[in-house]
């Protein structure tokens, strides 16, 4: 296997983060509305814990994107 063929599916490899940054954020905020429909009264103090869930699999995401383009265009 030649190296430029095996950085393309290494960069591929590596953009597989990206679907699981969205898996992860349906999964957040699928759970605060149903807890929030459960307990009206308690949505508003989970609602930094939403938006905190929601920064941290997001940057995972563009953390997984960074390693693909670096494979991509550095190595």
């Amino acid at each position: 296997m030649e190296a430029e063929a095996a950085k393309y599916i290494g960069a591929g490899i590596a953009t597989i983060g990206m679907g699981g940054a969205g898996i992860g954020v349906g999964l957040i905020f699928g759970n605060y509305l149903s807890g929030a429909l459960r307990n009206p009264a308690a949505a508003a103090s989970q609602f930094s814990n939403l938006i905190f869930g929601f920064a941290v699999t997001e940057a995972l995401g563009i953390f997984s994107l960074l390693v693909a383009l670096l494979l991509l265009f550095v190595v």
